[in-house]
């Protein structure tokens, strides 16, 4: 009987072990425009992911986003956006009419990802490593709705999570990236 219970002890250790030890950079995801994007090709870049929708009341945040990236982004920060329709089904179209309605109207350059879910049964993975502290090995952090930010360092770990409401330019946002 002890020796069972110490098995048992030494597996639940292992996997917690083996949770915390992946990050960002493990997961390799679909661009929007079908082909496989590793996020380790990020690696030593600060990434903020969000999780977007065209037809939300938050959609105007595209707009910081784009200001955003085209103010920080290069070499040091990165912003990746996940359409998903989770949300009052408020991303309906396909991927070519997701990324044609971000470039008309907010003239995004920042890497789009296929469209993809972030909560529920079919969460995607790289989204069940963002929101599970089993997985991240710092916080749990369910996505509530469109427009969920979540930060991710350097080093592909799990940095901290602002809500949909918090404009991406909000103080938080930029002092992290700027830190």
């Amino acid at each position: 009987m002890k020796s069972v219970i110490i098995l048992v002890m030494a597996m639940c250790l292992s996997v917690s072990v083996m949770a915390q030890h992946k990050n960002f950079y493990d997961f390799t995801v679909q661009a929007i425009d079908g082909k496989e994007f590793p996020l380790s090709e990020l690696k030593g870049k600060k990434v903020l992911v969000v999780n977007v929708a065209s037809r939300c009341g938050l959609t105007p945040q595209y707009e910081q986003l784009q200001e955003l990236y085209e103010t920080y982004g290069g070499d040091k920060f990165a912003i990746i956006g996940f359409p998903a329709n989770n949300f009052k089904e408020q991303e309906p179209g396909t991927n070519e009419e997701i990324l044609q309605f971000c470039r008309l109207n907010y003239g995004v350059t920042f890497p789009m990802m296929a469209k993809i879910s972030v909560v529920g049964e079919d969460k995607a993975p790289v989204y069940k490593w963002l929101t599970e502290k089993i997985q991240n090995g710092k916080e749990d952090a369910e996505v509530t709705w469109n427009f969920q930010k979540f930060m991710i360092d350097e080093e592909g770990n799990w940095a901290g999570m602002a809500p949909p409401q918090t404009k991406p330019k909000a103080e938080e946002i930029i002092s992290w990236i700027e830190k």
